[in-house]
This record gives C-alpha cells, structure tokens and sequence, in this order.
C-alpha cells in the first residue's frame, strides 16, 4: 500500500505468530471502515466487502492466499449514473522482512519470470497487514471504465456527403 495513507483498516499478523501454523482469517470492516476504504479507491461506495485470507509461513516470511467478495458502487462511464455490482477476486502474495535473503535488494536489478511467482513483496517489521493486501487487491480487480449493466455508447461521427449533391445541399441549407 502506498505510504503516507491513513491505513482505513488493519488487520495485523506478526510472522512470529506463524510458527504455530497456518491462520484462516474471516474479515469484514466495519461501514465507516467500508466508507473509507471506498474513498481511498475511488468508489462512490462500498456496500459489502469480505475476504477470507489464509496466512502461512513461507521461508522466513509468509505467504497470503486470499479471496475476496465485494459490492462496489461505481458512476458508468457511459450515462454517468451510480450502479452497484459484485465483484469477486482471488489473490496470492509472498512477503518477506526487509533484509531476508529473499527480499529483493533496493537498486537490485528484479527479473522478472511472468510464468513464475511475483518477487515478494518486502515487509518492514514482522507484521503482515492482512487488510492493507486485501484492499490492494480489491483496487487492482476494479474496473477502471466501469459500464452499467446494458448501457451502451453510441457515438458515430457525422461522415460529410462530399459528393457534388452534398456539398449543393449544405451550401443551400441555412442550418449548415
């Protein structure tokens, strides 16, 4: 998540606490919460939002598999009104603290392999904000032209009759 923001919703895990295991966390903020989640992502609401989020030890970090179930409210892009509809994601993410042998270096040159898994994501204590990833990713699954279910855009440009009747036409026509 981007730095400087007011964190609308944290979920703390500490790497320590995976020692014992794996943890299945069942989330779901709160309507304020909900409310400013939805401003820092730019819905005009956000009516529901859950997310179930396994957290497990991965080498000396962890790694989230999350699914996420939301309503979001969103303006068309077409007419411009405010429609609501679900959305759904699945997510994966590794992390580990800074310094690990397996956190990218800053200055480090990341190769990127797209058939394999994203480097990790670096943590900066041992604390794994489970919510900061969920609405990370529920930002990533938005929409960015969002289009009410059957509007459609109909836009043609007005092709000019440039043949010698046309051009007689608007000549004679006082509108045009």
């Amino acid at each position: 998540m981007g730095k400087g923001m007011s964190e609308p919703w944290s979920v703390i895990v500490r790497l320590g606490e995976l020692a014992r295991g794996p943890r299945t966390l069942d989330l779901q903020p709160d309507d304020a919460q909900r409310a400013q989640i939805a401003r820092e992502i730019g819905l005009i609401s956000l009516p529901a939002l859950q997310a179930r989020v396994e957290v497990r030890p991965w080498l000396d970090g962890a790694e989230l598999r999350g699914r996420i179930h939301a309503r979001v409210e969103q303006v068309c892009g077409v007419t411009l009104d405010p429609f609501e509809q679900p959305l759904e994601a699945e997510f994966e993410v590794r992390a580990a603290p800074a310094g690990s042998p397996h956190a990218p270096v800053e200055g480090d040159e990341i190769v990127l392999d797209l058939e394999g898994p994203d480097p990790p994501d670096v943590l900066e204590d041992d604390a794994v904000d489970v919510a900061a990833y969920v609405i990370e990713h529920l930002a990533l699954e938005l929409d960015p032209f969002p289009r009410k279910p059957g509007a459609r855009f109909d836009y043609e440009i007005e092709q000019p009759d440039d043949s010698p009747f046309g051009v007689l036409k608007r000549l004679s026509d006082p509108k045009g």
